[in-house]
């Protein structure tokens, strides 16, 4: 029997509001994949509509940590970083990557969306983030995120030929892309792909309403499939058609915002099969 496949995931723990570790567990797990969670902070809930929130912030666990995992020769199929607390996590996330170079090492550049910085991070955190997308295997920002890397003004929209040029752009920071919940100018949402086979996009169905935890949950199942062996569209197919099903039915339900998507129900396709959605050409 083949070893299970174990990812070391570096992420915060909210509580509640369905984000990050709380997300990314049960999903890996489901996927047949040991996750391994690193946390870069403890929160009572995410930081999206609950007032002011406390941050524990964990900064000198991660270190201790890998030192851990060092000393009893636990080895990991991937690296898996995404919301950081404090400028000091980057270096540690860098060390993260180093220490197993055999890794597929997946960068979620959380620093923001719908145009706009989170709260909690700083011009010098957002400079760090850029510099662990460019030693990533795979990154997967939003559009507010792609625009932060590429030093480039937020747009509203995309045209297809701009889509295109902003894919070959983030392919000069790693060696694969996945642009998440890109609205195009022909009307559509979608997400956009890429590595050296060339660029896809996959259309979702368009929902009149943000929720926090989507991309986690995007990124969790895109994870889990490359680890599978899909390649990056189909694994990219994969996690927007979980992530689809799983928004409709939070939407269909009125499910406060703040809340999350009620993904937990739809965790049974992951191991019994699931729809994929359509991947076209760019």
């Amino acid at each position: 029997m083949q070893n299970q496949k174990k990812v070391a995931a570096i992420h915060d723990l909210s509580g509640f509001g369905r984000c990050s570790l709380t997300v990314i567990l049960p999903i890996l797990s489901a996927m047949g994949i040991q996750a391994c969670p690193v946390p870069t902070a403890v929160l009572p809930t995410h930081t999206g509509g609950f007032g002011k929130v406390e941050i524990k912030d964990l900064t000198d666990f991660i270190p201790a940590a890998l030192q851990k995992y060092k000393e009893l020769e636990i080895d990991f199929d991937a690296v898996y970083s995404g919301f950081l607390a404090s400028e000091k996590q980057i270096g540690h996330c860098l060390e993260f990557f180093k220490s197993y170079p055999a890794a597929l090492k997946v960068v979620d550049p959380v620093m923001g969306d719908h145009g706009r910085i989170y709260s909690t991070y700083t011009a010098e955190l957002c400079a760090g983030i850029c510099k662990l997308a460019q030693i990533a295997d795979i990154i997967t920002p939003n559009l507010t995120e792609a625009s932060i890397l590429l030093d480039e003004e937020f747009p509203q929209s995309l045209t297809r030929e701009a889509a295109r040029d902003w894919l070959q752009r983030l392919l000069k920071l790693a060696p694969a892309v996945v642009m998440t919940g890109v609205p195009l100018e022909e009307g559509i949402i979608a997400n956009l792909c890429a590595d050296k086979s060339g660029a896809k996009l996959i259309k979702c169905d368009y929902v009149p309403q943000n929720y926090p935890g989507t991309g986690d949950i995007f990124t969790a199942v895109l994870t889990g499939g490359l680890l599978k062996g899909d390649e990056l569209h189909v694994a990219v197919s994969r996690a927007a058609s979980f992530t689809q099903t799983a928004i409709r039915a939070t939407f269909e339900r009125k499910t406060p915002p703040r809340n999350g998507v009620v993904f937990e129900e739809f965790l049974h396709t992951l191991v019994s099969g699931q729809d994929f959605l359509e991947i076209e050409e760019i």
